[in-house]
């Protein structure tokens, strides 16, 4: 096991060639913070300077005296990587006085200028984000080249870790993760005026409580027109909306259409949208786009799931996004409350059907 400073900071060293150093300077202080707009974030963490986005307070205070109650980098012992990917890996990391476990997300920043931005907008989305189904960031810090963010630790994986092993799940448990997973849109959609981008099974994790939480903002942003709609074309494109796909305007409906394909997913146990004949997988980006846009969007098989349920993907699977219902709209549909009798466990579920949970 790696043991303190030198562990972590092992892992943030970063040469950056000669051009990006330059590109870089614009974000920097001379002190070493780094900074976009209001925001900044250093080795002592990370403070929004502004009257109306005031700087958080840390959400744990760990230290065992009453003079220093900031969290640290230094606080932390790496255990190991438990991802990678947006430019980063996530490790499990553990808290030296508490003995608490925390996910340590690792951004190298030698990437271009709108992608820091990006960034910049995802650490105040998370420093100011305070709702039980988004996953919790704690402290956020710039040591070495690299941005390391301090997030709640989800024991039991993503929903897409858990798929591998149950291969679909049943109806009255999709019911119970789909509510949460709405909670937190609508906490996102009419509370934050965030679009989420990237909503997908690697992006719902979950933990041995049977907690539902989103997570990953990296291609994420305020919404800026007093439409809520954007145009930029960001995010995965396996689950992206059709209005999305052909670059024209889209709004917080966009979400809806990947929960859609989500569910079904979950439901199905394979990804909505077939191959064509004698392929394993989709090789070709452009065949796939041109499925989404130019064919009937996909449906639950009514002879293998109930009427509320196909109702509700139906809801969701809308290719006009005006036709689609909202986060709101979505949970007052039967579905979700169908099951509601039989008094779901999703804690049980998680740990007895095959939840990744993370071991030492």
């Amino acid at each position: 096991m790696m043991k303190g400073k030198g562990a972590l900071n092992a892992n943030l060293k970063l040469s950056l060639p000669p051009s990006a150093e330059i590109s870089f300077a614009k974000f920097l202080t001379e002190s070493g913070t780094f900074k976009d707009g209001d925001l900044l974030v250093n080795k002592d963490g990370l403070r929004i300077v502004s009257q109306s986005e005031p700087e958080a307070p840390p959400l744990i205070k760990p230290s065992v005296t009453d003079n220093d109650n900031q969290l640290s980098i230094e606080d932390f012992d790496a255990i190991k990587v438990i991802g990678k990917g947006n430019g980063g890996i996530v490790q499990l990391v553990q808290h030296k006085w508490t003995g608490q476990f925390f996910a340590l997300k690792i951004i190298q920043m030698n990437i271009e200028e709108s992608a820091r931005k990006q960034i910049a907008k995802e650490l105040k989305i998370n420093q100011s984000s305070q709702c039980p189904y988004v996953v919790v960031c704690y402290q956020s810090f710039y040591t070495n080249g690299a941005i390391s963010i301090i997030l709640e630790y989800m024991d039991g994986g993503s929903l897409a870790d858990f798929l591998k092993n149950v291969k679909s799940i049943p109806e009255h448990y999709l019911a119970a993760i789909c509510k949460q997973v709405l909670n937190g849109l609508m906490y996102l959609h009419h509370e934050r005026h965030i679009i989420h981008r990237d909503l997908k099974p690697s992006n719902l994790l979950i933990n041995h409580r049977g907690e539902v939480k989103i997570t990953d903002f990296g291609v994420s942003a305020i919404m800026t027109s007093t439409q809520g709609l954007a145009n930029t074309f960001v995010g995965t494109y396996n689950y992206m909306s059709p209005e999305r796909i052909i670059g024209g305007n889209y709004g917080n409906k966009s979400d809806i259409w990947s929960l859609g394909l989500v569910l079904l997913e979950c439901a199905t146990g394979q990804f909505p949208y077939s191959p064509p004949e004698q392929a394993e997988g989709w090789t070709n980006f452009y065949e796939l786009m041109e499925q989404i846009v130019e064919q009937p969007p996909p449906w639950a098989p009514s002879e293998q799931f109930s009427p509320e349920f196909c109702s509700f993907i139906s809801a969701c699977l809308k290719k006009d996004p005006k036709e689609r219902k909202s986060a709101h709209e979505l949970l007052a549909l039967p579905f979700l409350n169908m099951y509601d009798d039989l008094d779901v466990d999703l804690s049980s579920y998680f740990n007895n059907a095959g939840s990744p949970l993370a071991t030492l």
